[in-house]
């Protein structure tokens, strides 16, 4: 993204417009909240999936009837829980790398709005002393 010139920096101040001009311009990130909604669907999927893996292992147990069918059964179960929990874990962690990144692109985005107008950039640090 370009940095903001003082032809396109007036941007409408009503707040109605204000919404569609961000819409229109990219000025605001709106994905951020997506992300969210996103995250749940995906958890639904997955609980679904290991839904299904254990209605699968208790279904190989009923019908075989037998030991063997509970031997066959209880390895599969567990070993599809562990992949469901890898499964959660993975899906956080990628929801949570797309929401960094777009937290880094809103803080560059106020930094260089805050450089174009001559003042430094106020950011908290963090705890970081500097």
């Amino acid at each position: 993204m370009r940095a903001p010139s003082p032809a396109n920096s007036a941007a409408p101040t009503d707040k109605g417009r204000g919404l569609i001009w961000d819409l229109l311009t990219f000025d605001k990130l709106m994905t951020g909240p997506l992300v969210h909604l996103v995250y749940w669907a995906g958890l639904a999927l997955i609980a679904l999936g290991g839904f299904t893996l254990v209605g699968a292992a208790v279904g190989v147990a009923i019908r075989d009837g037998s030991l063997e069918g509970v031997l066959v059964a209880v390895p599969v179960l567990v070993a599809g829980l562990l992949v469901i929990l890898a499964a959660i874990l993975l899906w956080r962690g990628a929801c949570e790398y797309y929401l960094a990144t777009l937290r880094i692109a809103e803080d560059l985005r106020e930094i260089r709005i805050a450089m174009s107008k001559g003042a430094p950039p106020t950011l908290p640090l963090n705890g970081i002393d500097g």
